[in-house]
């Protein structure tokens, strides 16, 4: 068993601003594919990048089982000092996202056609769109083979590696873009083409990053990557992960949608207020995987005091951070609403539920932070149970308060099921120690 290393303030700080800082390339990606085909002058490249981006987006969100049970598992073999498994568990997460990712590309025919049913559009824009999917398909297995990459780098504390990856994918893809497209006039095409190099060569340089994992045997010693014990602690793990993904996805989208019924006016104020809650979750994403690491190899090295030190450390960064966003909505909010809406009704309704965005922005740390503990403990059919359940109440919630209170019923059963995921999660961590403490 390996020794439990010192934790500092500084080791979780290095773990999660790489991570922080990687999640600012992703908006601004989405930014320029936007403002290079509205060069085109049409409004139909735009709704068709943006149609198959959310398309191929939904899809992969499911596969992020792979990042979140990857760094579990691994942070717990290194923490063990089982370096062997370490390398196994990367070939398995490898090998999973290249096989579901080929099975995308062989059934891109019919995600394509489900995927226009659920979502019509106009024949101009279907047709762009279908252009655009065809190319970017088979970027697929690469795609979700990163996950497990980026779960591997985490889990031993590379996060650099994870900024470097985010830095060259997007810094790519964003010079081909305007290659492409301004350059080479290849429209829609051309941004596709961008992406699916951007992500084969992302994951070339994700595999050099974890070369450690494949400095020996270990990666290729296949009586150990096949075991079928270890085989089905993995796909435990994962499939927890992935239903509990599923009914999150499920709730935000339910928020989404029922936003629409109040209007235009109303939806658009959400969506703007939304952009605000996801800066919240790429800043406590930060510090989330680095409990996710330091927990997991806490459990690993059977130390339930370095758990609990580096689960409450890594937390008092996020409430930091945290409340500093949070006071940050609340003085600044208002002139960036004015920034992003020029209608003025839509700017008045934004500045009522704006104080919603502050609250959750404090109220939902600790299901952020609950979450990447579990995860990196593995006590990942808590974490199913508990949003499945958290997400019922939601659901009830909207169902009683929507009608009587409208858009304040839905923002406040966003804070309930917020709420609630912290709430199941506290009351189960002692439970946590204790198997930690029965296993050491």
């Amino acid at each position: 068993m390996a020794k439990p290393q010192a934790l500092s303030d500084r080791r979780i700080l290095k773990i999660a601003i790489p991570i922080v800082l990687a999640n600012l390339t992703v908006p601004i990606l989405g930014a320029v594919d936007t403002g290079v085909v509205g060069q085109m002058g049409a409004a139909a490249p735009i709704g068709a990048v943006g149609l198959g981006a959310i398309i191929l987006a939904s899809i992969y969100w499911v596969f992020g089982f792979l990042r979140m049970g990857t760094t579990g598992l691994v942070a717990q073999a290194t923490g063990a000092g089982d370096l062997a498994e370490s390398g196994a568990i990367l070939t398995r997460g490898i090998m999973i996202g290249l096989a579901a990712g080929a099975v995308m590309v062989l059934g891109q025919v019919l995600i394509t056609q489900a995927a226009f049913r659920i979502a019509p559009a106009s024949a101009e824009v279907e047709a762009l769109a279908r252009q655009y999917l065809s190319i970017r398909i088979w970027g697929a297995p690469a795609t979700i083979a990163l996950y497990a990459v980026n779960g591997w780098l985490i889990a031993t504390e590379r996060t650099r590696g994870v900024l470097i990856l985010q830095l060259w994918i997007n810094g790519l893809n964003i010079a081909l873009d305007l290659w492409f497209v301004l350059g080479l006039g290849w429209g829609v095409q051309g941004v596709a083409v961008a992406t699916l190099i951007a992500e084969v060569t992302g994951l070339a340089l994700g595999l050099w990053l974890c070369r450690a994992a494949f400095s020996g045997a270990q990666w290729r010693d296949w009586a150990r990557v096949f075991d079928r014990v270890r085989l089905k602690r993995m796909w435990v793990v994962n499939s927890d992960i992935m239903l509990r993904t599923v009914a999150l996805q499920g709730a935000m989208t339910g928020f989404l949608f029922t936003s629409a019924g109040f209007g235009d006016v109303e939806l658009a104020a959400n969506q703007i207020l939304w952009q605000f809650l996801m800066i919240t979750a790429y800043a406590l994403d930060g510090f989330a995987f680095a409990a996710e690491a330091l927990v997991g190899q806490a459990v690993g090295a059977r130390s339930v005091a370095l758990m609990r030190r580096a689960s409450y450390r890594a937390s008092l960064w996020a409430f930091g951070a945290a409340l500093v966003m949070a006071l940050g909505f609340w003085s600044f909010g208002p002139w960036v609403i004015d920034l992003m809406a020029t209608d003025t009704d839509v700017r008045a309704a934004a500045r009522v539920f704006l104080p919603y965005v502050v609250v959750l922005s404090v109220l939902g740390l600790a299901a952020y932070m609950l979450d990447g503990i579990f995860i990196g403990a593995t006590g990942t059919r808590e974490m199913r149970n508990t949003v499945i359940l958290a997400v019922a109440i939601y659901a009830l919630v909207i169902w009683l308060a929507v009608p009587v209170f409208g858009n304040h019923g839905l923002w406040m059963a966003l804070i309930v099921l917020n709420v609630l995921r912290g709430v199941f999660l506290g009351a189960l961590y002692p439970r946590l120690e204790r198997r930690v403490a029965a296993e050491g």
